[in-house]
């Protein structure tokens, strides 16, 4: 038994996690290099290896010939008679080599054969492994600055994390420890390169899922995610079960799970609401902080136009339209958000939708101004209140215009506005 062969062997698969019928096959190319080397020929080696106990046997198959032509193939029928006394003219008999007679460059050159069959399973065994992690999170330590790039320490291998994939305004020290996304793991001549990040949505997605039981075992349902790295987060959830509150569960007691993952992303804000099937009432929700008046949602065309109070316009709209950007992102509608008294002074605005939708309309109160039976006019509000408003106002102010109609002080479309929402 050959102990020190199957003792490497061992360590090697331990370590390296190379299987042993690899490192067999590596043994066994790189005697048959050694016997190429050493004698000019290979086609009739043969080696054969015991995997129990690690003894192997290289041999030459050789034909027996009268008049040997080319020593490395044949074989006198005197010297075959040596090996086997059966042996005849024309049979192959099996000349076994001594790995002990190859000279130093051959020898040199087997191993490089099993040293260069190590490396490409190493890296195989890498990629694969971080394959198999590719769109999930990993923890790795800060090794070093490459120019505006830093090289992260994955364990086995180093991960790459691009400056386009880092935050604005993070800085890292060597050796600290930071989570990472694995973007992709591409296979090179070199080793595997892998990409990993800082900003992407999911990485947001999967803190939340190590961190958040019910996500991990599927009673909550991360639906939606919208993101600016750095800055704020938007995230949509939906329960399964419905005695476990989806915002709640990712909250925590005194918000001691989102807290977590907050300090992870260096102080990142992070909302958290209900997601709903209803594109208004998730709209509603995606708008949060503010206060919403009314959500006018197309499916179709995925459009959405929302009505705030004046006071908070600004609020939904968000610093710089944040707010009102990932909203758009988490739902996945184009929103148009105007204050109340924009929406009133836009043409072919209908009031009585803005009323039915939140229950304030009462039937009949308005009458004196608009058709029984049609409703509401469809026309511009201006329009509107010319034609109909405008007409009872000014009844009792004929003294106050002119000969052509005109009022002297005031234009007429400003009073006639004024005059049609005062009821």
């Amino acid at each position: 038994m050959n102990k020190e062969l199957m003792e490497a062997l061992d360590i090697l698969e331990k370590e390296k996690e190379i299987s042993k019928e690899t490192l067999f096959e590596a043994i066994e190319n790189s005697l048959i290099t050694a016997c190429k080397n050493h004698f000019g020929k290979s086609d009739n080696i043969k080696v054969e290896i015991d995997k129990e106990t690690c003894d192997f046997l290289c041999y030459a198959e050789k034909e027996v010939v009268e008049e040997v032509e080319d020593d490395c193939v044949q074989i006198s029928l005197e010297d075959a008679l040596k090996i086997s006394k059966q042996a005849q003219t024309g049979d192959i008999i099996h000349v076994e080599i001594k790995s002990k007679e190859f000279g130093r460059i051959a020898t040199q050159n087997a191993k490089n054969v099993i040293l260069q069959k190590i490396r490409e399973e190493e890296r195989s065994v890498i990629y694969n492994q971080y394959y198999e992690k590719e769109k999930d999170i990993v923890t790795g330590i800060v090794q070093r600055y490459v120019g505006r790039n830093i090289s992260i320490n994955l364990g086995k291998a180093d991960g790459i994390l691009n400056e386009s994939e880092q935050v604005k305004g993070e800085t890292f020290k060597p050796t600290e420890r930071i989570k990472v996304y694995i973007l992709e793991v591409k296979n090179t001549p070199k080793g595997p390169r892998i990409l990993v990040s800082r900003t992407h949505p999911e990485l947001v997605k999967r803190l939340f899922e190590s961190e958040v039981t019910e996500i991990k075992d599927g009673t909550v349902e991360i639906k939606s995610i919208a993101r600016e790295a750095g800055s704020r987060t938007k995230m949509a959830v939906w329960s399964n079960n419905p005695n476990v509150d989806a915002v709640g569960a990712c909250v925590g007691i005194n918000g001691s799970r989102v807290n977590t993952i907050v300090e992870e992303l260096r102080g990142e804000k992070i909302d958290i609401i209900n997601w709903d099937e209803n594109p208004g009432n998730l709209i509603q929700n995606a708008l949060s902080p503010a206060k919403i008046v009314a959500v006018f949602a197309d499916p179709d065309e995925k459009t959405a136009k929302v009505v705030v109070p004046d006071y908070q316009l600004s609020l939904a709209i968000g610093k710089e339209g944040q707010n009102a950007r990932l909203a758009a992102r988490l739902t996945g509608y184009k929103i148009d958000i105007k204050s109340e008294t924009q929406a009133k002074d836009a043409p072919g605005f209908r009031y009585e939708d803005y009323l039915e939708d939140y229950d304030e309309y009462e039937e009949g109160e308005y009458e004196e101004e608009f058709d029984a039976e049609d409703g509401f006019s469809e026309e511009p509000l201006e329009e509107a209140a010319q034609d109909g408003a405008f007409e009872e106002e000014t009844s009792g102010k004929e003294e106050t215009l002119d000969e052509e109609g005109i009022m002297e002080e005031e234009p007429v479309e400003d009073e006639a506005d004024e005059t049609a929402w005062s009821e």
